[in-house]
């Protein structure tokens, strides 16, 4: 019989209750057709299915997932389950909010749609510095303090992507009650994910990690890597590395992952039943197998589509996914493919506007990164 997902032992502060260390994240959910977002329901809800068999109480989604509709199916999903056996989290769109109407009116919104009286966990969803004003407009947090208190929130937080001395600004602002990161053993010094979650640390509230695979970056690693890892323990995934890496943090509340297919909760689930950190010896062998990839010199792209639509058509994660592909097989004709199958969504058609690059909570430079793959495609050509 499969095991049941661990809840950490660790009494966090103002959490009345742990969630399952394993949480669901609901932005990536199948989809009948990959260029839309329409939600193959019937295999999602088998995931979600699955994956409340083997434990797992969290559920994270969010306004703008799958185009709106992503909080519609999670509550319909959920619906079918007694209320409190299960945490459900929903999150604010800040670059919605002009007023505290609008906060008002999107919050009761997302109550209807989920299909539930109050959300587990709200977040100020993606704040950075230019984010966080919206909630310092006059009466929105005020709105969400209120929502709080009347039990509608249960625990309020913020997911976050910017510096760690924006991170500590925002959390000396209010009395938050966790805080959602961007936590891998890729960003632990690349993006000084550390840093952040030390802040988090030494505010004593805890931590929920996202992106622990990195948009699936960390799943795959390339050939090398994957061959020193499989050396050591040749029945774990690849990915398996990188859940432990953050769940092993001792601040680590939750560990939140995007499941699309059955062997993503499966993997996820017996990874963290009867859970155990990396050893010394581990972390050993997972710094060299991230120093080899980091000679590939990748696009640090999560698919998060934050940057999309771009005003030219660009598909700009299809292209990211492209060169990391070619980057790290070397496979040229490959490569040159599908960079053609992009047709007029390939990095031809960027014009370098820059609109992108503000979006992008990589702070990756996309029109560079554009030339770039734009030059390794006419390079890729002549060689083949």
């Amino acid at each position: 019989m499969s095991k049941p997902v661990d809840v950490k032992k660790t009494p966090f502060k103002g959490i009345k209750q742990n969630p399952s260390l394993l949480g669901f994240g609901c932005m990536r959910f199948p989809r009948f057709d990959p260029d839309k977002p329409d939600i193959d329901e019937t295999a999602a809800e088998k995931l979600i299915d699955a994956a409340y068999a083997r434990g797992v109480t969290y559920y994270d989604t969010a306004y703008p997932y799958h185009a709106g509709q992503s909080e519609t199916f999670v509550g319909k999903a959920l619906k079918k389950y007694p209320r409190d056996s299960f945490f459900l989290a929903s999150k604010m769109p800040g670059w919605e909010i002009e007023s505290v109407e609008d906060a008002e009116r999107i919050f009761h919104e997302q109550l209807a749609k989920c299909q539930v009286d109050y959300f587990d966990y709200y977040l100020c969803h993606a704040l950075n510095e230019s984010g966080f004003k919206k909630y310092q407009l006059p009466g929105v947090m005020d709105f969400l303090t209120r929502m709080k208190e009347e039990g509608k929130i249960r625990h309020l937080g913020f997911s976050f992507h910017d510096t760690p001395e924006v991170l500590k600004t925002i959390l000396d602002a209010y009395p938050w009650d966790f805080t959602l990161l961007q936590i891998n053993y890729l960003d632990w010094d690349f993006q000084d994910a550390r840093k952040q979650y030390e802040f988090v640390q030494a505010k004593g509230i805890p931590c929920m990690v996202m992106e622990p695979v990195r948009g699936g970056t960390l799943a795959t690693l390339c050939e090398d890597s994957r061959a020193m890892l499989k050396e050591y323990a040749p029945d774990r995934s690849i990915a398996s590395w990188a859940i432990r890496y953050v769940a092993g943090l001792d601040n680590t509340m939750l560990v939140l992952s995007g499941m699309s297919t059955m062997e993503h909760v499966e993997d996820n689930c017996d990874t963290l039943s009867d859970f155990t950190p990396l050893t010394t010896d581990e972390h050993r062998v997972l710094q060299k197998a991230l120093e080899t990839f980091l000679k590939k010199n990748t696009v640090p792209c999560t698919k998060c589509d934050y940057c999309m639509p771009c005003p030219e058509g660009v598909d700009i994660p299809g292209n990211f996914t492209v060169y990391n592909e070619y980057l790290l097989s070397n496979f040229t004709r490959m490569f040159t493919g599908q960079f053609d199958e992009l047709g007029d969504k390939n990095a031809n058609a960027c014009i370098e506007c820059g609109v992108c690059v503000p979006k992008c909570p990589q702070s990756i430079d996309i029109p560079a990164r554009m030339i770039g793959i734009r030059t390794a495609y006419e390079k890729a050509s002549k060689d083949s």
